[in-house]
């Protein structure tokens, strides 16, 4: 199946990268995610048959990859609930255009699947872990899961080859006593750590500027401890920045989408687990492709359709918030469309 052009859309930005998230069920109930008071236990998730299906995902892929797509992230919710995904995986590891194939969990069930997904073709993982104090990270995920279970997992993740990264979300008054410790001990492991700054995605998680723990910040007091080289993007459109710690061949990396909004080479898109298309983690509305694909859409007539809703995206979101006090009203959860 021959190769379509990369499209681009209003401000030249290609596509390039497909964020799929398979389920928009979690395990835990972060505080700035999916607040246990709101995804209580009696909060509706998705039906079976509202998700998609792999196969529905896997044509979605196809099309996404003759328009210039190359990278293919699963998230959630948390991915490894979705029952089967390694056969996933599999599908996806087939598609010739498709180079990398990577997953963003927290890390529960990686000691159950690492061996799995390694062998099913994935390439890597990030996992999400914002504190490597157990009090801390308990108050954090809302369901009194340790730091040694994650640190397990991350384990079971290398010794199956797998290449890991650690994302932690620093928010004020949540865990920023952490940025330190977490330095330390992923230092110590060779593993590359990632700060986020906290973000305003979706409505629920009470965002508000004076909780960002700025790169400036997080860089400022790592400096106090280490010597550290900044790196060039390694590729178009790298939303870290990186950094190499000067006695070791470790990298510890920012992604500074409030402070330093890198909207200007944005290439990614979000396909929902009910399969909506969004052109940006900060989007309030989506495009229906699952509707499409049951009435049995064609690839080509898909590819078009793609084509004209990122010809048209102009988002930049982040570029805007930082123009105008204005919030928007709404917004897609997290949970919905993953990281």
């Amino acid at each position: 199946m021959s190769t379509v052009n990369a499209i681009r859309d209003q401000l030249r930005r290609p596509l390039r990268d497909l964020r799929i998230s398979v389920t928009d069920q979690c395990n835990f109930r972060c505080t700035y995610c999916m607040p246990a008071e709101i995804f209580g236990p009696n909060f509706q998730f998705m039906k079976k048959e509202e998700r998609l299906t792999f196969e529905e995902m896997e044509q979605l892929v196809r099309c996404f990859a003759r328009l210039g797509v190359v990278k293919v992230r699963l998230t959630g919710g948390e991915p490894l609930l979705r029952k089967d995904l390694h056969l996933f995986i599999e599908r996806l590891s087939k598609i010739e255009q498709i180079e990398d194939v990577a997953l963003t969990t927290n890390g529960v069930l990686l000691t159950k699947y690492a061996k799995l997904l390694k062998t099913s073709g994935l390439r890597r993982v990030n996992v999400s872990l914002d504190a490597i104090d157990d009090d801390v990270f308990n108050t954090i995920n809302g369901r009194a899961i340790g730091v040694s279970h994650i640190l397990k997992g991350i384990e079971s993740a290398r010794n199956a080859g797998l290449e890991a990264k650690v994302n932690m979300v620093v928010k004020r008054g949540m865990n920023e006593e952490q940025i330190l410790p977490m330095a330390a001990h992923f230092k110590k492991e060779g593993i590359c750590l990632r700060y986020i700054e906290f973000m305003d995605v979706g409505n629920t998680n009470e965002w508000n500027p004076s909780s960002v723990v700025t790169k400036k910040e997080i860089l400022a007091e790592l400096s106090q401890h280490f010597k550290l080289t900044p790196l060039k993007a390694a590729y178009y459109g790298e939303v870290a920045n990186r950094y190499r710690y000067a006695d070791s061949n470790t990298e510890v990396g920012f992604i500074p989408s409030v402070s330093e909004s890198f909207c200007s080479n944005c290439t990614r898109a979000r396909i929902s687990a009910e399969g909506k298309l969004y052109t940006c983690l900060f989007a309030t509305d989506g495009f229906d492709l699952r509707a499409l694909l049951r009435k049995g859409v064609s690839d080509e007539d898909l590819i078009e359709i793609i084509s004209r809703i990122w010809g048209k995206r102009t988002d930049r979101y982040s570029d805007l918030r930082k123009l105008s006090a204005k919030k928007q009203k709404k917004k897609i959860e997290m949970h919905y469309i993953g990281g």
